[in-house]
C-alpha cells in the first residue's frame, strides 16, 4: 500500500515478520512526528523569554505578553494581518537599536489590536492604522510595559525573521512546556505531547470512522451523492469534542485541523476548485472554533489553547481560500473556543458542556502516581472515588476516567484518554475497572498496548519530554460491533492495528477477568513475604570494601556481618553486607565503637525521618531501647533456606531470575522471599506458563516488572 520495498535474507524472516502483517488484514499504523520548524521556534521563544525573565518581566504580565507576540508572529508569517511582514516591519523600522521604546510601542499595538477600526483615533500612527481588528478577547486584559534594551530587541527580531508559517500552532503548548520548571512540571504531572502520539488518540476516536463514512460518499454512484456530502457536512459541524485536562489545548488543535482537513475534502469533491466561479469561500467552512470545549487548571495554559486554536483555525482558512483562489480571514475573531478556568477534578463537567450536547471527550490527563500525590491531590480523588475501597492506590489520571464513565451515563459519547500503563496492570486494574465495568457499564473500544511516550535527544531541545511509558484507551457507555487492539513489536515501534472480539482492561484480547489483591495462598504452598527492611539511611548496611576495612580492624567481629542480597546484587552481581545483630549481647556491641557510630547514625536518621512510623523506631532517650537501632527496622528472615524473587527485573528476560539463598544471607526489602519453598515451587514460578501470567497481570515499573506477592 505504501510503495515501500524491504529487502532481507530468509534467515531474518522472523525478525520481519510485521511486515507480512498485512496477509492477515492487519495495518501497520504509522503517525507523522513533529516537525523540526516546530523545535526551532519553541527555541527562539524561550530565548526572549529567557532575557525578559531575567530582566524582571515575570509573571502574568511576562506570559500574556509571550502569548501575543506569538500571535503576531502567526499572523505575520500566515497573512492574517493582509499586509506581508507588516509586524516584523513595524518592529524593525518604528523602534530604536537600543530597545527603549520597544515596550511601549508594542502595548501601544496590543491595544490597537484590541480596537475596531471605527474607534480608533483618526490622528493613529498610519503604520499602526494597517493592523486589523483582532478581537476574541487576545489583547483586552492590560498588561505591565516591559523594558527592553539591544540584547531583547535582537532576540525579538530573531524571532520575527523566523518563516512561523512552517509552524505548528501546537507549539504553543511546547513553549509553555519550556517555562515551566521541571520541580513544577513534576508536580503538576504536566508532560509534553508530541503530534505524533496525540494523532494515535484522534484517528481511532473519531477520525478514522469519518473519513470511512466520506470515502463511501465519494465513490458512490449514486444521484443522492450531493445531498449525502451535504448532510455530511452538516454532522460534522455539530460535532463536539472537550479535553477535561486540556493543558495549552494541543489535543483541541489538532482535532480540530484534522476535522477541518476533513471538511475541505469534503467540499472539494462537491465543489471541485477547478470547476467553480464566483464561488464566496468565507460561507463554505462551517466547522469552526466554538465546536471545542476544555477544561485547563493552569490560567497561562487556558489562554494559550485559546489563542492557539484562533491560529490554527487561521492555517486551515488560507488553505481553504488558497484551493478556491480567495482570501479567506475570519477577522475579527467573533467565535471562540470554551476553555474553562478551574480544576477539572472539582468542576462539574456539565457545567461547561451538557452531556446531550456532546460527541466526544479526549485527552491527556495528568500523570502522578498514588504515592506522590499532594495532600491536595489526595482530597480530589476521595471526592471523586467517594471513599471507594481500595481507591488509595489509584493513579491520580484514574480520577478523570471515573468522571467521564459518569458523566456519558445514557449517551453516546465516545472517550480516549492517554495514561501511564500502570492503570491496565497490577492491583489498580480491579480497583478501577470493576465499577467502571459493572456500574456504569464501560466498554473499551479501542486501546493502544504499551508505548514510550517520547521523543529522541535531538528533537528534545528547547523542551521538556516526558519519558513514560503509556497506553490509550478508548471507551463509551455501551459496546462496539468494531474493536481495534494496537500492538507494539517494541516501545518504540510503530504500532499493528488488529481487529479483536473484546478488549479486557489488561489490554489483552481475551475475556474480561480481574484479578484482585490476594494477602494469603490460593492453595497449600508456603507463603512469599517480603524481605528484610533496615530504614537506617545506610548505617546498617556495608560496601565490600566498608566491610573487608571493618574486618581489619576487628577481626573478631566477623559473626556480626552477614552478605546482604537485594535485587541488584542478585541480578547483576556484586556484593553488599550488614550489620546482623539480632540476639546479640547489647554488651558486645557497646565495645566496638565503629559500630556504636553506626548505630547512633541509624538513631539519628530514624528520628529526623518525616514518616511517623519510622520516627517511631528511634526511642529518644536511649538508641538502644525498644526496637533497636542496631536492629533492622522490619525483620522476616527465615532459619531455612529460602527462593529470592526481584521485587523488579528487566522487560527483556522472558523469566523473572530467581534462586535459593542460604539462611546465611539476608535479603533486602527490594526483594521477597519465599521460606521452605522446594525445587517443586521454583520450577512452578521459573515456568514459562506463570511467566507469562506475570506479564499479563503484574505491575510494571516502566515497562520492567515489578514482582508482587499480593
Amino acid at each position: 500500500e505504501t510503495r515501500e520495498e524491504n529487502r532481507f535474507s530468509l534467515s531474518d524472516l522472523p525478525k520481519n515478520i510485521r511486515l507480512f502483517a498485512f496477509i492477515a488484514g492487519l495495518e501497520t499504523k504509522t503517525y507523522k512526528d513533529q516537525d523540526e520548524a516546530n523545535i526551532r521556534a519553541a527555541w527562539l521563544m524561550g530565548q526572549l523569554h529567557e532575557r525578559l525573565e531575567e530582566s524582571g518581566y515575570t509573571g502574568a504580565s511576562l506570559e500574556r505578553f509571550l502569548v501575543r507576540v506569538m500571535f503576531c508572529l502567526f499572523a505575520d508569517d500566515t497573512g492574517m494581518f493582509a499586509v506581508p511582514d507588516l509586524f516584523i516591519r513595524y518592529m524593525d523600522d518604528r523602534t530604536a537599536p537600543d530597545g527603549t521604546d520597544v515596550g511601549p510601542k508594542l502595548i501601544q499595538l496590543f491595544e490597537v489590536l484590541n480596537t475596531p477600526e471605527d474607534k480608533r483615533q483618526t490622528t493613529l500612527d498610519e503604520d499602526l492604522a494597517r493592523f486589523p481588528y483582532v478581537n476574541g478577547g487576545l489583547f483586552a486584559d492590560p498588561i505591565r510595559t516591559p523594558s527592553f534594551n539591544t540584547a531583547m530587541r535582537e532576540a525579538l527580531l530573531q524571532c520575527c525573521l523566523y518563516d512561523w508559517s512552517k509552524v505548528s500552532p501546537a507549539l504553543f503548548g511546547s513553549l509553555f512546556q519550556t517555562v515551566m520548571l521541571p520541580e513544577e512540571q513534576r508536580k503538576g504531572g504536566a508532560h509534553y505531547t508530541s503530534e505524533r502520539n496525540i494523532l494515535k488518540t484522534i484517528h481511532p476516536l473519531f477520525l478514522d470512522d469519518l473519513r470511512a463514512e466520506f470515502v463511501k460518499i465519494r465513490d458512490s454512484k449514486s444521484s443522492q451523492r450531493p445531498a449525502q456530502l451535504q448532510r455530511f457536512l452538516d454532522k460534522l459541524a455539530k460535532l463536539t469534542f472537550f479535553d477535561p485536562a486540556c493543558g495549552c489545548g494541543n489535543f483541541l488543535i489538532l482535532a480540530y485541523r484534522e476535522l477541518r482537513l476533513l471538511e475541505t475534502e469534503v467540499l472539494q469533491a462537491l465543489y471541485p476548485p477547478d470547476q467553480q466561479k464566483l464561488l464566496d469561500v468565507t460561507i463554505l467552512s462551517r466547522v469552526d472554533v466554538d465546536q471545542f470545549y476544555g477544561i485547563e487548571i493552569e490560567e497561562f495554559a487556558a489562554r494559550i489553547a485559546e489563542t492557539a486554536i484562533y491560529l490554527v483555525d487561521h492555517q486551515m482558512n488560507v488553505k481553504l481560500g488558497a484551493l478556491y483562489g480567495d482570501y479567506f480571514a475570519r477577522l475579527p475573531l467573533k467565535k471562540s473556543a470554551h476553555i474553562h478556568h478551574g480544576n477539572a477534578l472539582t468542576t462539574d463537567w456539565k457545567t461547561v458542556i451538557a452531556p446531550e450536547n456532546l460527541s466526544y471527550i479526549l485527552g491527556n490527563p495528568p500523570f502522578v502516581g498514588s504515592k506522590y500525590l499532594s495532600e491536595t491531590q489526595r482530597d480530589e480523588m476521595a471526592a471523586v472515588f467517594g471513599g471507594m475501597k481500595g481507591a488509595g492506590v489509584l493513579d491520580y489520571v484514574t480520577a478523570w476516567f471515573f468522571k467521564a464513565a459518569q458523566y456519558i451515563q445514557g449517551t453516546d459519547i465516545k472517550v480516549a484518554f492517554v495514561s501511564t500503563n500502570s492503570i491496565t496492570q497490577g492491583e489498580q486494574v480491579s480497583v478501577l475497572w470493576q465499577p467502571l465495568l459493572q456500574k456504569y457499564g464501560i466498554h473499551i473500544h479501542f486501546a493502544h498496548r504499551t508505548f514510550k511516550w517520547t521523543l529522541d535527544e535531538k528533537r528534545a531541545r528547547g523542551m521538556t519530554l516526558a519519558a513514560v511509558y503509556v497506553v490509550i484507551i478508548g471507551f463509551a457507555a455501551g459496546d462496539a460491533d468494531r474493536k481495534i487492539l494496537f500492538d507494539y513489536e517494541t516501545i518504540t515501534s510503530d504500532p499493528v492495528a488488529v481487529p479483536v472480539q473484546n478488549i479486557n482492561p489488561y489490554l489483552v484480547d481475551a475475556a474480561t477477568v480481574l484479578i484482585e489483591k490476594r494477602s494469603a495462598p490460593l492453595c497449600d504452598v508456603p507463603e512469599m513475604k517480603f524481605g528484610n527492611q533496615p530504614i537506617d539511611g545506610g548505617g546498617l548496611l556495608l560496601s565490600e570494601q566498608e566491610y573487608g576495612e571493618f574486618l581489619k580492624t576487628y577481626p573478631e567481629s566477623q559473626h556480626l556481618v552477614r552478605q546482604y542480597m537485594g535485587a541488584e546484587e542478585f541480578i547483576n552481581g556484586g556484593r553488599r553486607y550488614c550489620f546482623w545483630l539480632k540476639d546479640t549481647d547489647v554488651s558486645i556491641i557497646r565495645q566496638n565503637s565503629f559500630l556504636m557510630k553506626r548505630i547512633n547514625d541509624v538513631a539519628h536518621f530514624r528520628k529526623h525521618r518525616k514518616a511517623a512510623e519510622s520516627a517511631t523506631k528511634a526511642n529518644k532517650d536511649d538508641p538502644l531501647s525498644k526496637i533497636p537501632p542496631y536492629l533492622f527496622a522490619s525483620e522476616r528472615h527465615p532459619n531455612s533456606d529460602y527462593i529470592i524473587v526481584p521485587s523488579v527485573s528487566s522487560e527483556k528476560r522472558t523469566y523473572v531470575p530467581m534462586g535459593f539463598l542460604s539462611t546465611d544471607v539476608i535479603a533486602s526489602n527490594l526483594t521477597l522471599i519465599i521460606p521452605n519453598a522446594t525445587p517443586y515451587h521454583f520450577g512452578v514460578l521459573t515456568s514459562l506458563m506463570h511467566n507469562a501470567w506475570m506479564r499479563q497481570v503484574a505491575g510494571r515499573l516502566k515497562s520492567d516488572y515489578r514482582y508482587s506477592n499480593t
